[in-house]
């Protein structure tokens, strides 16, 4: 496939923004909701969601944790700053930034989600770094995405439309271990969510 590059994401998005929760949003909303719960469990202070899309994680994570979002694209942050409105009280910051080159400083959170923008994002490696980084050492990183190579009912349908993943800039060849074993986190817990197991929450420790 092509390479994916920011103008892409941001056309892509820009153009969704408008449909993305009717097409998206039900379908893959099981598996924002393991991802919070699985947030939940470790009670952070501060949580930053690299692609908050439409905020459809907002209302999920725990009352008291101060979290901010950040997405490439401002159609799609325009419906999630509609969301963070109806939820009064909560701590939620909003912000247009480059998940790539993230304007925060070293150690800033103590928790990092990535739910549904690994394989679309123009250089993973990149990003992955870049969630280390802002991550305090020690801190849990959560990766919601879908990994390529399994042997279970996807593996024939990720080939079909392997041609349709690449135009619309989405990495239908995605494996696991290539993108996921890093020295610097811990693998902590890997399961499927999503229907008949799609999706993989993958929690990291940051490695101190």
């Amino acid at each position: 496939m092509k390479p994916i590059t920011r103008q892409n994401v941001e056309y892509t998005y820009g153009h969704y923004a408008r449909f993305y929760d009717l097409a998206f949003g039900a379908v893959l909303q099981a598996g924002r909701r393991r991802l919070c719960e699985a947030v939940r469990a470790t009670a952070p202070a501060t949580v930053l969601e690299v692609g908050v899309g439409t905020g459809l994680t907002l209302a999920h994570y725990p009352a008291s944790t101060a979290v901010t979002g950040i997405d490439l694209s401002p159609e799609m942050l325009a419906h999630a700053r509609q969301r963070a409105a109806a939820l009064p009280g909560r701590r939620i910051v909003l912000d247009c930034m480059d998940a790539e080159q993230l304007d925060f400083a070293d150690a800033s959170f103590d928790c990092v989600t990535l739910p549904y923008v690994l394989s679309v994002t123009p250089n993973p490696a990149r990003l992955t770094a870049e969630l280390r980084r802002v991550c305090k050492p020690g801190g849990d990183i959560f990766v919601l995405n879908h990994f390529s190579g399994g042997a279970g009912v996807w593996a024939l349908p990720e080939r079909m439309i392997s041609g349709l993943a690449a135009r619309i800039g989405f990495r239908s060849d995605f494996p696991f271990d290539e993108h996921m074993r890093h020295a610097d986190w811990t693998l902590q817990a890997r399961s499927r969510v999503n229907l008949l197991g799609l999706t993989t929450l993958a929690h990291m420790k940051n490695t101190p």
